[in-house]
């Protein structure tokens, strides 16, 4: 009897610590912040001397004088110490944890970011994954950029085999919109002996018809799917990873997009950990988890929470520049493949692009839709068109993914049509000179992104990175719109450059605006979350430093969860 207690005792005493573990962290009654520079991002009250939050809400905030007369004996004083004070950042479009696939696929990233510059580099990289991968299991690496490597090329199907013979490989694109894989994985999929291109993809043949090893869009996915199956303990320590990178980047509200049921299941697990502090908005994919949601067989609410918010469904209308398959009216500047009228494609056919906005506007749900080329963008507002006039209402506040090379006037139809672009600012950094020199030429180039031309019709922006595809650092979005620097130090398009104060809104406050949060979050205003980002600098004060300005700490419902070096 004494050894059975002796293990009740013990299960009860563990049972005890997990469920005190899996706590969140509740705030202070009372706290206040005061002794630095707090930018609000609210038109209303620009900036403050102090801000007073009463459990995970603001309540007060104005001078010194006016805060330090509501506090009681029990308010937490928290010195800034001469730091600035943002609203906490909010990310507009990433695909949450999926950064935290560095710990299980090769990182063969190029500068900027990575160190992979030569095709020997990266196969050196790739034969290690390999040989810590037991025979048989898929073998994955992530980030390689074929214009980044000295042989401007992409690794072929022989290479892989040569150091894979046992393994099925696919090494993802940076873009992650294609990648290439071995005979082993061809095989696996069913690809080996396909002779057709799946809808909306392209499988690439030598000369003689022979596969190798290249396959885009569409027909990418079916490699993707076996390389990113991963356990539920992986897909936690995915989350780990994540959560870490983006708080330590000042990040308190994160994104999930293309995410189906199966995604969202295991970010409320994660959550129900209390591994994730962040709140989550969550985009599903049309092709699983949204039609559910169209069709009734899943609802939102069922997955949705005060922390986690289910917004707009999402649709991918055609590829990326930098690969290219984004979908261009003009040619792409360097001829691909020697084709001197090459433009790319749609990743879906207009009429089917219309269908599904349709499908998505008459269930009531709203609509994000990736475009990058602008031939899928005059797609997307024209299908946006169509589904208006056939329902005879509004699409109300479609979101435009990346919207990469849109033209003065597909800005004027978005702003008629209610259309919100999120633009992918940081190409001009981290692939401004292959723009301007290799992909869509100079004149182009320079108005990619056009924040500047946006701001001038009062049409309404976020900025976002997309994360994985680049970095978690919403600070470096901002640096880009401002600045518009390229890796290489030239300027790409210096009358698309816009303020500091406009660049921090569009990862703050109108981000919120576009998944219909902004009552709750994006900005420091009375009844809205404490949500706050500490800079160690004031960015209007260095704006060409921007990108470098160092997280002091980064507070969400009043709770710190990072802490930098002061």
């Amino acid at each position: 009897m004494k050894l059975i207690f002796k293990i009740l005792l013990l299960l009860v005493s563990v049972a005890a610590l997990l469920y005190w573990a899996v706590q969140p962290q509740t705030p202070a009654a009372s706290q206040v912040w005061l002794n630095g520079t707090i930018l609000t991002m609210d038109d209303n009250q620009p900036t403050a001397e102090a801000v007073l939050v009463r459990g995970d809400r603001i309540v007060a905030l104005g001078s010194r004088t006016d805060i330090e007369a509501l506090m009681d004996t029990e308010t937490v004083v928290n010195d800034l110490a001469g730091t600035t004070m943002l609203p906490g950042l909010v990310d507009a479009h990433s695909h949450f944890p999926a950064s935290g696939i560095a710990l299980f696929l090769a990182d063969l990233r190029s500068p900027p970011v990575g160190l992979i510059e030569t095709i020997p580099q990266l196969l050196e990289r790739v034969s290690a994954q390999v040989e810590k991968t037991p025979a048989g299991e898929w073998v994955g690496g992530y980030g390689y950029d074929q214009l980044m490597l000295s042989e401007k090329r992409h690794p072929s199907l022989q290479e892989l085999d040569a150091i894979a013979p046992n393994h099925p490989v696919f090494l993802m694109h940076v873009s992650g919109h294609m990648g290439v894989a071995n005979s082993a994985a061809f095989k696996l999929v069913g690809f080996d002996q396909l002779q057709e291109d799946p809808a909306g993809g392209h499988i690439h043949r030598n000369s003689d018809g022979t596969i190798n090893g290249l396959v885009e869009e569409n027909a990418a996915l079916a490699f993707q799917k076996p390389v990113l199956d991963l356990s539920v303990m992986q897909f936690i320590s995915m989350v780990d990873f994540a959560r870490n990178e983006y708080l330590s980047n000042g990040v308190t509200t994160a994104q999930a997009s293309n995410a189906s049921r199966q995604h969202v299941q295991g970010l409320m697990l994660a959550m129900g950990l209390n591994k994730i502090p962040q709140r989550l908005v969550v985009f599903p994919d049309y092709d699983s988890l949204g039609l559910e949601l169209i069709e009734g067989q899943v609802k939102a609410e069922e997955l949705a929470s005060e922390q986690r918010h289910i917004g707009a469904i999402k649709l991918i209308a055609d590829g990326s520049i930098q690969g290219f398959t984004g979908y261009l009216t003009h040619p792409y500047h360097s001829p691909y493949k020697g084709d001197e009228q090459y433009l790319g494609y749609p990743r879906i056919p207009l009429d089917e692009l219309k269908s599904k906005v349709f499908n998505i506007a008459k269930a009531g749900f709203q609509a994000v839709i990736h475009g990058n080329g602008d031939a899928s963008i005059d797609d997307i507002l024209d299908a946006i068109d169509y589904v208006q006039n056939t329902l005879g209402q509004p699409v109300e506040r479609t979101i435009l993914i990346h919207a990469q090379m849109a033209r003065p006037d597909q800005l004027q139809r978005m702003k008629a049509l209610d259309v919100t672009p999120s633009f992918f600012v940081a190409h001009t950094y981290y692939w401004g000179d292959q723009h301007r020199d290799v992909l869509i030429g100079s004149e182009r180039a320079k108005h990619i992104s056009p924040l500047r031309s946006a701001e001038k019709i009062g049409l309404r922006f976020s900025t976002h990175l997309d994360t994985p595809i680049v970095p978690m650092q919403p600070l470096l979005s901002a640096w880009s719109s401002v600045n518009r620097l390229t890796a290489s130090g030239a300027t790409l398009g210096e009358d698309e450059r816009i303020g500091v104060i406009r660049a921090l809104k569009a990862i703050t406050l109108d981000a919120a605006w576009q998944v219909h949060l902004d009552h709750e979050i994006g900005s420091i205003s009375v009844g809205k979350y404490a949500d706050f980002t500490l800079l160690a600098d004031n960015p209007l004060l260095h704006p060409e430093k921007l990108k470098d300005i160092q997280i002091i700490e980064t507070i969400i419902g009043g709770v710190s969860y990072f802490e930098g070096k002061k």
